[in-house]
């Protein structure tokens, strides 16, 4: 599983990279929890708000903080 932290290195997106190395931990799975901090790979995915969590190359959501529960959850 690769999960990717879409951000340019705001307090927010430091925190929901956090938070999602949190929600791996809690699940017991195995998964790369990465941080995209470039605007074009950013762009890719089509969002225009960050922070953004992508699981797998779908993006979960953007524009907020998720938590640990709740990035676990869509795992």
């Amino acid at each position: 599983m690769k999960i990717e932290v879409l951000g340019t290195g705001c307090a927010k997106c430091k925190t929901l990279y956090e938070n999602a190395k949190k929600a791996v931990e809690m699940s017991g799975k195995e998964a790369e929890v990465i941080k995209v901090e470039e605007i074009q790979k950013i762009m890719k995915y089509g969002v225009m708000r960050t922070p953004a969590l992508v699981v797998d190359g779908v993006v979960k959501f953007s524009g907020k903080v998720a938590s640990p529960d709740e990035i676990r959850g869509m795992l």
